[in-house]
């Protein structure tokens, strides 16, 4: 794991897990810059920090012991945890955000990213459903790691799942079937219309307006099937 890792930058910004891990959490710093970011993730007043930061240029910072529990999630939810803190890995990835000008990120990023998650992973035996943005995990609060993350790439080397193939139709009969199905899958749904634009940002990005369609759907549908017939791991 240490070839993995560039620079020890430890945050005092941790305490102990309560629960076994079984997720990995992505992020983006939304801040200027990854000195900014720094920063605060390692200023005991600002009370927050990930695992990990990977910076554009690909360099990997280790802030918080994967043995501890850093403080990345906030108030979130995914498949019945809710100290999410607890159950998860947090990595941040230095973009400016919706704030400040998103943009995508960098290929040095995602060639860090690739062995890290795969080590964290197999380490942990984290299934590819539980590598969530936290936009999945907070929906009402949260768009990172946002609509220009490649989920795809990690998806072809088995580090999150892959957008299905789908036919189109009415697989759920109506909006409450849909938000019903959307909770089966892991969402918190009290807020609807937040909780579909996550759906949609994670598997639909080309178009987010909160809207459940047809196509929005077929494709969670789908993905429930899949789980079902234990194909998400």
């Amino acid at each position: 794991m240490d070839e993995l890792v560039h620079r020890e930058t430890p945050s005092p910004n941790w305490n102990e897990r309560a629960l076994p891990i079984s997720m990995v959490v992505l992020h983006y710093t939304g801040m200027r810059t990854a000195a900014e970011a720094l920063e605060r993730m390692c200023d005991p007043a600002a009370e927050v920090s990930a695992h990990y930061m990977i910076d554009e240029d690909g360099t990997v910072h280790r802030l918080v012991d994967e043995a501890k529990r850093a403080w990345h999630a906030g108030k979130s939810y995914w498949r019945g945890v809710t100290d999410v803190n607890s159950a998860s890995i947090g990595i941040e990835l230095v973009n400016p955000g919706h704030e400040w000008g998103y943009r995508p990120f960098t290929g040095a990023q995602m060639d860090s990213l690739i062995p890290l998650l795969g080590a964290i992973v197999k380490r942990h035996d984290i299934p590819r459903a539980n590598v969530v943005g936290h936009s999945d995990i907070a929906p009402a609060r949260k768009e990172d790691p946002g609509e220009l993350f490649e989920w795809e790439r990690l998806a072809r080397v088995r580090l999150a799942l892959p957008v299905p193939c789908i036919a189109l139709g009415a697989p759920f009969p109506n909006d409450g079937a849909f938000l019903l199905g959307l909770e089966r899958f892991g969402y918190d749904v009290s807020n609807g219309r937040a909780a579909v634009a996550a759906f949609q940002r994670r598997w639909r990005p080309a178009r987010i307006d909160g809207e459940i369609d047809g196509e929005l759907g077929a494709i969670l549908f789908k993905l429930l099937l899949e789980r079902d017939r234990g194909h998400a791991r």
